[in-house]
């Protein structure tokens, strides 16, 4: 048996990899390659595999062009760190998928799926993509704040960042203040716009605008340099490394 992995972090990869071998103990397994065109010319040179594990977005595209290049008639596991409603696109075309940081007991599932043959060996691309659409949404132009006894209310375009720190949430504003906020940062982040925020980590949600400075850190992640914040380095969760990158992109 073989089994392709299509993974741009090779932490990722390699974690994979560790948790399917004790399923396919007897299995070959080839990758990881990291991009559409890998992806692609590896599809054009070699027998396809018997199963694939493909990561939704790559270092240079998202992953379903591979398919619309080349044809396939192989089940495909995606992992992905979309949110629920992108899922109900791999739900309702029969594709697996798995939640990163990916969890052994999803895998199982997943697994299980594959040698019931529960996983249809093609895609529905047009299907998906349609789904993938993001929906319309309205998001918060304003944001009340507590400073002491007062409340104010601060436009979203003075926003620089928000926060945790010991357990109160907190807004920032570009000139440096900060605003106590009585709501949760995961309350906050559905009602921010993805293209302009993004969460870099459990504490910290930051403004494009406000990432000042980015490093690389040990094992493919990175630090950030926030305008105005007290912290110097903070860390880029490990599974949205990639999605931070695109976002830095767009």
């Amino acid at each position: 048996m073989n089994i392709l992995i299509i993974e741009d972090e090779n932490p990722a990869a390699n974690r994979l990899l560790k948790l399917l071998k004790p399923h396919f103990p007897e299995a070959n397994f080839h990758g990881n390659l990291d991009s559409i065109k890998s992806s692609v010319e590896w599809l054009q040179t070699y027998p396809h595999p018997d199963l694939i594990f493909c990561d939704i977005q790559l270092a240079d595209g998202i992953s379903f062009e591979i398919f619309e290049k080349v044809k396939l008639s192989t089940p495909i596991i995606f992992t992905t760190a979309y949110d629920q409603f992108a899922i109900k696109a791999f739900q309702v075309n029969a594709v697996d998928y798995l939640l990163k940081p990916i969890d052994p007991g999803d895998l199982n599932r997943a697994v299980d799926k594959f040698k019931s043959q529960q996983i249809k060996p093609s895609l529905d691309l047009a299907l998906i993509k349609d789904l993938l659409k993001p929906q319309t949404q309205n998001f918060k132009s304003r944001f009340l704040v507590r400073f002491g006894e007062k409340i104010q209310s601060i436009s979203i375009e003075e926003v620089d960042l928000f926060f945790s720190e010991e357990k109160v949430i907190f807004l920032q504003t570009k000139s440096g203040k900060r605003y106590v906020i009585d709501q949760t940062l995961e309350q906050t982040e559905s009602q921010l716009d993805p293209s302009q925020f993004f969460r870099i980590n459990r504490k910290y949600i930051s403004h494009i605008a406000a990432v000042e400075e980015v490093y690389s850190y040990s094992n493919s992640r990175l630090k950030v340099k926030l305008k105005n914040c007290e912290v110097s380095d903070i860390i880029v969760s490990r599974e949205k490394v990639g999605e931070f990158k695109q976002w830095l992109d767009q």
